[in-house]
């Protein structure tokens, strides 16, 4: 039995919704650690990263499932890593440098990891305006040339990981390795279907 699709993309909404109530839990409970900002900024810097990994899942596993609805909930995850990495951006901006313009600008220049998270907010940009049907047939076979900037997004976003670390870098290995099974699972795809023509 298949479950409505309505109904299935409505759970998957408000379950995308947690990385918002887990930190109002956190901030009720002060739970924020000793420095408040850097715990906020980092939360929706993952919660990004995750919603690119599920994101880059939805195509693997219609492959391996054989189940073709996986592809209908691949846009709203998708649009979910451009909301949690605006988030992101924004309490990078406002929180921790309170809007000073000229410092973030310098922040950019002298730091590498900055540099790539800017970068890959501004890929991700362009895929969220051009996320809906009308976009899509407006672009034709360019929506999917321009959608395949997600796979650099993903390496940017593990690198800005790994480079903001810097000393402990278990987590973000883990994030590195899972994104490049991902990749190299969309890499076999493409060899296939170059096989099959």
């Amino acid at each position: 039995m298949k479950l409505n699709q309505s109904y299935v993309k409505r759970l998957i909404f408000i379950a995308s919704l947690w990385p918002i109530l887990s930190l109002g839990i956190a901030i009720f409970q002060s739970n924020l650690g000793a420095n408040p900002v850097e715990f906020i900024e980092r939360h929706f810097g993952k919660w990004a990263l995750i919603f690119l990994c599920l994101t880059l899942s939805m195509t693997p596993l219609r492959r391996i499932t054989n189940i073709s609805e996986w592809i209908l909930y691949r846009r709203m995850l998708g649009l979910f890593v451009f909301f949690y990495a605006s988030i992101h951006l924004l309490c990078y901006i406002g929180l921790d440098y309170q809007f000073a313009w000229v410092d973030i600008k310098n922040d950019i220049i002298k730091h590498r990891y900055v540099l790539v998270g800017f970068l890959a907010w501004l890929l991700l940009l362009p895929l969220a305006i051009t996320s809906s049907d009308k976009m899509m047939r407006r672009l034709k076979v360019n929506w999917k040339r321009l959608h395949r900037l997600s796979y650099v997004i993903a390496i940017l976003g593990v690198l800005h990981f790994i480079w903001l670390v810097k000393k402990d870098l278990t987590e973000p290995l883990i994030y590195t390795v899972i994104i490049s099974i991902l990749l190299i699972l969309r890499l076999n795809i493409f060899n296939r279907k170059k096989i099959n023509h």
